[in-house]
């Protein structure tokens, strides 16, 4: 029997794509490719990076609001009231709390219900968390099937929030095919602003991403290398850097740091690419996309002995403790040092992100959609 599904993607025309945004997008790409027959919805609010077009079957449907609480609670509701969907499917962890039929919702992470949630974090990131601190309790109060992203999280939303496993489906996230190695001549690289060897670190401020234990480590990692390569923060602000550099620091290091700014994501590849290694020495993350951005364009990666990452590195992943800089520091200084483990790593992370697609995600999503309850 054909149905009409209902997919909320309100933010994946903006610019500048958070990594719920990115998933959606890719999901329903691969989407568009599977399914044929039943009858799609993609609501979104309007942007300026129009990064998916219709099919025959995909209708996308603009509804103006660009603050989420109300766009979600009231604007969503009305279309969906003339839609009339056998299933909505709100992929980004929250959900309309009126909306009464049948419904799946994309958890993708709790982080917001933790206690470190909001530090350092902007006036709109604040609010964002704070609806969903309210909302999310009272939404899984009803019994309808949540995705996640990995069997840590899956684990830890259970814990937290006393919800049976067998509600709770894992579907891994993936990396674009966009993602592959590029190699860059010199006046490629003169005209990125890209240094001939470095160490890669995605900047944020938010405390959970670790920026500040990267720096420590790098600080002692200047202290022991014969031959020290540069440390490239992309994202931040040489003002922002300031704040997480200790000023006893600041002289030695700051050099030796390059500050690209905001990465385009289309020119992310050249940087992962041009890398010795990428570290995301991150507390918490739900999934980690960046670990596979890195590893499918054959860069090693360091990442943290903790919450999901091991789970998405895999059984040959370089792994390390994020609150102990001196076990960071050790890991770049072997990095550097033995050619013969960056090869290794380099081998490895090109197999690991092939064991990980977009059209399997899709595959597994589209079965719960079409599932008889």
């Amino acid at each position: 029997m054909k149905r009409t599904i209902a997919i909320e993607a309100q933010r994946i025309f903006r610019q500048h794509k958070g990594g719920m945004d990115v998933v959606i997008l890719e999901i329903i790409r691969e989407l568009q490719e599977l399914d044929k027959v039943n009858q799609y919805y993609i609501l979104v609010a309007p942007g300026p990076d129009r990064c998916l077009e219709e099919t025959g079957n995909f209708r996308i449907i603009e509804l103006p609001g660009s603050f989420y609480p109300l766009w979600e609670q009231f604007t969503l509701i009305r279309a969906l009231r003339s839609i009339r969907p056998d299933l909505l499917h709100c992929t980004s962890n929250t959900a309309p709390i009126l909306w009464r039929g049948r419904m799946l919702l994309t958890l993708h992470d709790i982080i917001f219900l933790e206690k470190s949630a909001g530090k350092g974090a902007s006036r709109y990131q604040w609010m964002g968390r704070i609806y969903r601190r309210w909302l999310i309790p009272l939404l899984l109060r009803r019994d309808f099937p949540l995705i996640t992203v990995s069997q840590a999280e899956k684990t830890r939303i259970s814990d937290r929030l006393g919800i049976n496993t067998d509600r709770i489906h894992v579907v891994y996230n993936a990396c674009s095919a966009h993602f592959s190695p590029r190699e860059c001549t010199p006046e490629e690289r003169t005209a990125r602003g890209m240094p001939p060897e470095y160490f890669l670190v995605l900047g944020n401020t938010d405390p959970r991403k670790n920026v500040s234990g990267v720096l420590q480590a790098y600080t002692l990692y200047l202290k022991s290398s014969k031959h020290p390569r540069p440390l490239v923060i992309t994202g931040l602000t040489a003002q922002t850097l300031e704040t997480f550099l200790p000023l006893q620091d600041r002289e030695a290091v700051r050099p030796h740091i390059l500050l690209p700014g905001y990465v385009p994501w289309r020119d992310l590849p050249w940087w992962y690419s041009g890398a010795i290694a990428s570290l995301y020495m991150s507390f918490r993350e739900g999934f980690g996309i960046p670990i596979l951005e890195s590893m499918a364009c054959g860069t090693p990666v360091l990442t943290s002995a903790v919450s999901s990452m091991p789970e998405v590195a895999g059984p040959g992943g370089l792994l390390a403790d994020p609150s102990q800089p001196e076990d960071i520091a050790g890991w770049m200084l072997r990095l550097e040092e033995q050619p013969e483990l960056r090869t290794f790593q380099q081998d490895y992370g090109l197999r690991r992100a092939q064991e990980f697609s977009w059209n399997r995600s899709a595959q597994e999503i589209l079965k719960m959609y079409l599932r008889e309850d």
